[in-house]
């Protein structure tokens, strides 16, 4: 399709703000139909004390840097806004080649060509890599041929994906199928599992080890940004948001991944792209964010105040977990958690706080290969 703005002069954002359309209710396609009331950025249930505090707190954000225990005011990346902009509207400023595209990301993924420069075939990576958690951590060439994106990456051996490419390999069974056995060993590498067909994921029987080593290998958060897109990019946008909410409830309810906090809020939250999912993960942080007025990804002040007349606003989600968390945990961001309590949970126990997708109510699991093998790709 080449640029997508078509004969319309692209401008690249220069502000944080002109990047994140997050709050808007009017900007794309799939906000409110055409005469529908401006969202308030407020739940249906709160009070007006809520609302007057919510208000109040939006003032310390802006605030935030004048007080005594701060002596640096925190500020969202501009990078990351306009990286994560770029993608979410399919880089209006990027040309495809002229010349023929031999689809080399497709013919790698139908194990006809290795990647370059190891050599390595896809399936070799699917039948031998799994658990192989040292040659996972230190290979940094595979990555980029595994998560396809119409981006460079630090492989330049790797080819971009064209919109061509990614509409064949979408229409392509075998593929897909790869593809996402790709993507669970490297949530098994992450301590994840993937649970279903809708993308639900949890904690992995191995999640402990794999947890404490993913809070502190964090060029491992560039890998997780790489593949959130990638799943966008390969037609599995739905695989997004409960994945980034089981990173938000691991780094700022279970404090199981302190160190995750910043790259999932500026770049994780960022990849999805419907609003309302975007703003239901937000949300989520800032009720658990400590301290609160450091929260800096929520609403302008402007979001929390009373919407006027007739101001529509959308329905609370429960991000409830299935489990109680014990008062005396402490702060929800703290790594400190009852041993007890997290050492008696079952991996196939623990489920993931209700998703913008909805939440997995008694699935049965079933072994990932066969369960792939069923999918209606």
């Amino acid at each position: 399709m080449g640029n997508l703005m078509g004969g319309l002069r692209y401008k690249e954002p220069s502000t944080v703000e002109e990047c994140d359309s997050t709050w808007e209710t009017d900007s794309e396609s799939e906000e409110q139909p055409q005469g529908a009331e401006e969202d308030s950025g407020i739940s249906d249930s709160m009070s007006p004390s809520e609302t007057a505090k919510c208000a109040e707190q939006m003032d310390s954000f802006q605030q935030f840097g004048d007080t005594a225990e701060s002596s640096t005011k925190m500020k969202r990346s501009l990078y990351a806004a306009k990286d994560l902009y770029k993608y979410r509207h399919s880089y209006p400023n990027y040309k495809e080649p002229r010349q023929l595209n031999e689809y080399r990301n497709l013919r790698f993924y139908l194990n006809k060509i290795p990647l370059v420069p190891d050599g390595i075939y896809v399936e070799d990576i699917l039948t031998k890599w799994k658990g192989d958690y040292d040659k996972l951590e230190h290979n940094h060439t595979y990555i980029q041929w595994l998560f396809p994106l119409r981006e460079q990456g630090l492989n330049f051996y790797a080819q971009e994906l064209t919109q061509d490419e990614i509409k064949e390999f979408q229409n392509t069974r075998e593929a897909k199928r790869r593809f996402l056995l790709a993507y669970t060993i490297m949530l098994d590498f992450f301590g994840i599992k993937l649970l279903d067909k809708n993308g639900n994921v949890s904690r992995a029987p191995n999640w402990q080890d794999r947890f404490q080593h993913l809070n502190e290998s964090q060029h491992n958060y560039l890998r997780i940004t790489r593949i959130l897109k990638s799943l966008g990019e390969l037609g599995f946008e739905s695989f997004k948001p409960p994945l980034v909410q089981l990173l938000l409830q691991e780094a700022l309810v279970e404090g199981t991944l302190p160190n995750m906090r910043h790259s999932a809020l500026e770049y994780f939250v960022y990849t999805v792209r419907a609003h309302r999912q975007r703003r239901a993960l937000l949300r989520f942080a800032q009720h658990h964010y400590q301290p609160p007025e450091n929260f800096i990804w929520g609403p302008p002040k402007r979001r929390c105040l009373p919407g006027g007349r007739g101001s529509k606003t959308e329905p609370a989600v429960d991000w409830s977990t299935s489990k109680a968390r014990s008062s005396k945990q402490g702060s929800p961001n703290s790594p400190r958690t009852e041993k007890g309590e997290l050492e008696g949970r079952e991996a196939g126990e623990w489920k993931t706080a209700k998703s913008p997708r909805g939440i997995l109510e008694g699935r049965a699991r079933v072994d990932t290969e066969e369960y792939i093998e069923t999918l209606p790709l």
